[in-house]
């Protein structure tokens, strides 16, 4: 009989504690000098131009949210057999059918970025000549995609060295912050810095990847990158669902940014997005525990539904405690945070880190939710719970924006984490009793 606390399930929970922390760790480093370049960033940008520059981000996020794929999860979920039974050409197969499936994502977010930058230019306010800067970048965006060697990191449980090049986002973009600040002190210039810390992230995931796997992950002559489709059954289900999951989640956020800025103007979504990016960095544990926890309940699945379930609701409790605690920090940090870092031209903005701080931890406190669906194979459960509750996010925002302005649509965040929440809870607890 399993018990409690032991077995698969503790040593699930260690591994989830433990590669947690590595991830921690780097984001822990990126915490701080995010604080440090987004200080640079807004001082010498100024509400307008820096909401420019936010309208710019999201729309090469939206853009890089709607064609990419999280093939890291099918490297996980489809690899993890073939490393168990040392068929390391096959799990090659499945990787480099991951990157044939990022360099199409390429391709195609460069075409979509090109037809958004000639008819909608005018709607993001770019300014004269900004709109090939805005393309090139978002190209960079594009090429720079590392979800395949993002995979092969955590197939063999090396999360230190993802943490260590996930750093280099934060780095790259600190030191492209100096640079353009002294410079090329505009939009231009930072965004050339966050360009820079994509490639810089991106060259580091493979140099990695390929030290990591060595010869474990096979032969990349052996076979061709199609025959994955048919050597794992169920494979483009699997990708289909994980990549409108994830489409539909980033492109929530970050077309939030661009419904407030059509609403409002450039100041205003400045603000919005600002504040939700001080938001996300305090809750940012829920994405790393979400990626640990994945990788585990995948494993533990094979253990039997009681191992799972005592697996799922030992997270459970670890994200209700994280949760907790990161709405008091915001509470009573927030606002001198928020004028330390940006200055006092952005304290309006307190009120919406405040709401959409509330709705990151209602996502963290279920952030075990979603991995326990794609591990017990329920992944089209998982995709229209995530359809309903990004169609509801937009809707409300259109609703309430005209009415409450960039605090209507922080409101709508906190409406929408609720429903999200709510019906991700139902089914994993379904999926546990099934």
């Amino acid at each position: 009989m399993f018990k409690r606390g032991s077995g698969a399930a503790g040593d699930g929970f260690a591994r989830i504690l433990a590669n947690t922390g590595w991830l921690l760790g780097g984001k822990g480093v990126g915490a701080v000098l995010s604080l440090a370049y987004l200080a640079i960033v807004t001082r010498t940008l100024g509400v307008a131009d820096f909401g420019r520059f936010a309208l710019v981000l999201s729309a090469a996020n939206v853009v890089k949210a709607l064609v990419s794929f999280d093939s890291w999860q099918i490297v996980v979920r489809y690899g993890q057999p073939h490393l168990t039974e040392g068929n390391g050409d096959a799990l090659n197969r499945v990787l480099r059918f991951c990157i044939l499936i990022d360099l199409g994502s390429a391709v195609a977010g460069g075409l979509i970025a090109a037809a958004i930058i000639l008819f909608f230019g005018n709607l993001l306010e770019l300014g004269p000549g900004m709109g090939v800067q805005v393309w090139l970048f978002t190209m960079v965006m594009m090429i720079t995609i590392r979800s395949s060697p993002t995979g092969v990191l955590r197939l063999f449980d090396r999360f230190d060295s993802a943490a260590f090049a996930e750093t280099m986002i934060p780095v790259g973009r600190m030191i492209g912050a100096v640079a353009a600040w002294i410079l090329m002190p505009g939009i231009t210039g930072f965004l050339i810095s966050w360009a820079f810390a994509e490639l810089l992230c991106a060259i580091s995931y493979w140099y990695l990847a390929m030290k990591v796997g060595g010869n474990r992950i096979g032969n990349w002559r052996a076979g061709r990158a199609l025959d994955a489709r048919r050597e794992n059954p169920g494979i483009i289900g699997f990708l289909t669902a994980t990549n409108l999951q994830t489409s539909l989640s980033s492109i929530g956020q970050q077309v939030a940014v661009l419904i407030v800025g059509a609403f409002v103007g450039p100041a205003g979504a400045g603000l919005y997005r600002l504040a939700n990016q001080l938001a996300n960095s305090l809750t940012k544990i829920s994405s790393l525990l979400s990626r640990s926890i994945f990788v585990e309940l995948a494993r533990t699945s094979t253990h039997g539904k009681e191992a799972l379930g005592a697996l799922f609701r030992r997270t459970n409790k670890l994200a209700l405690v994280a949760g907790a605690v990161i709405i008091g920090l915001i509470v009573t940090i927030g606002h001198p945070l928020l004028g330390l870092i940006a200055g006092k031209e952005f304290l309006p903005a307190y009120p919406l880190l405040l709401m959409l701080g509330v709705s990151a931890c209602i996502d963290l406190i279920g952030v075990s939710y979603r991995p326990l669906l794609m591990a017990t194979d329920r992944a089209g459960l998982s995709l229209r719970i995530s359809v309903v509750a990004t169609l509801l996010l937009l809707g409300l925002q259109s609703a309430l924006l005209p009415l409450y302005g960039t605090k209507g649509a922080a409101m709508a965040n906190i409406l929408s984490s609720l429903a999200s929440f709510t019906m991700m809870g139902l089914a994993s607890r379904r999926a546990i009793r099934g």
